[in-house]
């Protein structure tokens, strides 16, 4: 498998996509898909796909298609989802809890292994068999679990200084939802999702429509 040099970030990003349709190929009894399959599936032509996967190696069999269970092993090696990631969710409202019961994380390889919150109305409550623990213990609790991504999800006030314990307790990477920019380190690897943004953007096109 080729090293990744020089991978647009536009690959990087469609290679989730990849994986989840070949996923749910898997789980449809499909042994063998063709990239005009995959293309159909995706809206994405099939030259783009081939251009992207050949940027890691070679795959599938010309004139035959990709083995989907061998090609979703591939990929997933590609986004690192064999290293089993632990991750923990700080901020347990409403969106912190519906993303600690996100049951695809395991099938996805990641980890669940910690919760934490301020509220002492929340602490000791056990979401997806997690118990909540007070998040002034988060930087020893982050160390002693080898927790390597943390899941922000409190509001925009406190997010900063969440994100900033979760760098210094030695993550690897922090998934934001608050709807902030992230102060963080240049080696953190920082991935924003903002609903608000989101939810504007499809306003302003359905409103066009």
């Amino acid at each position: 498998m080729k090293g990744q040099v020089n991978i647009s970030k536009a690959t990087v990003d469609r290679l989730p996509l990849y994986f989840r349709t070949l996923r749910l190929a898997q789980d449809e009894g499909i042994d063998i898909i063709s990239s005009d399959e995959l293309g159909r599936r995706l809206g994405i032509t099939p030259e783009q796909i081939r251009k992207d996967l050949a940027s890691f190696g070679q795959f599938g069999k010309k004139g035959v298609g990709y083995y989907v269970n061998e090609l979703k092993r591939n990929v997933g090696k590609i986004l690192g989802l064999d290293n089993h990631w632990n991750i923990a969710v700080v901020g347990i409202g409403h969106l912190g809890e519906a993303l600690a019961n996100y049951q695809n994380f395991v099938s996805l390889g990641f980890n669940l292994v910690a919760l934490f919150d301020q509220d002492p109305k929340v602490i000791g409550k056990t979401v997806n068999h997690v118990v909540v623990e007070d998040i002034r213990n988060m930087q020893q609790v982050v160390k002693e679990r080898n927790i390597q991504i943390g899941i922000i999800a409190v509001p925009a006030a406190f997010a900063q200084g969440v994100a900033d314990k979760l760098v210094e307790a030695g993550v690897k990477g922090i998934w934001n939802f608050a709807p902030i920019k992230m102060e963080v380190p240049d080696s953190m690897h920082i991935i924003n999702e903002d609903l608000s943004i989101g939810l504007s953007s499809l306003s302003y096109y359905i409103t066009r429509k």
